[in-house]
């Protein structure tokens, strides 16, 4: 009679605790693109990779420059001036390198100090939409750990519809 009893107890404590959850689903990226204001943030990367372009190209004039001038004197040189130049042009080289590596970290760095405010708008309005239809859990859509999810319980075109942004 106890075994029953407590798996009775079980069985209308999981089912309490289901009917409690409310799970949904959010796009925020999709969201972001549709933001008129998202341009800005597009216009301002295409300037600062502009930038960045420029800077490498500056280096790369300075390589070319480097080892066209050890190539036209190279015979002249004594070693010890020639190990020099050649530590001189490897060096350069090498802060190509590390440049264009870098570059895109700090592109990427930039996307994200430019879009912050926009993904604050997406959470705040996110988080009125959740209020309002009682979801205890969204997770983000675009995260690979989402194998599926219903249609329904999808509340991106409702932060959209809060935020006064009209899909075309």
């Amino acid at each position: 009679m106890k075994k029953f009893i407590l798996a009775l107890a079980v069985v209308l404590s999981a089912t309490c605790l289901q009917a409690q959850t409310k799970v949904g689903t959010i796009d925020a990226d999709y969201i972001l693109a549709q933001m008129p204001e998202i341009s800005k943030v597009e216009d301002g990367l295409k300037t600062y990779n502009t930038e960045l372009q420029a800077e490498l190209e500056t280096s790369i004039k300075k390589y070319e420059a480097l080892v066209a001038a050890y190539q036209a004197d190279s015979a002249t040189y004594e070693e010890a001036e020639k190990t020099s130049k050649e530590s001189a042009i490897m060096e350069v080289e090498n802060e190509i390198k590390n440049f264009r590596q870098k570059a895109s970290v700090l592109i990427q760095m930039r996307r994200n100090e430019l879009t912050k405010p926009f993904y604050l708008k997406i959470d705040e309005a996110m988080s009125s939409v959740i209020s309002a239809q009682g979801f205890t859990q969204i997770f983000n859509s675009n995260t690979n750990g989402l194998a599926f999810a219903d249609p329904k319980f999808d509340i991106t075109d409702a932060v959209l519809e809060k935020l006064g942004i009209v899909v075309k």
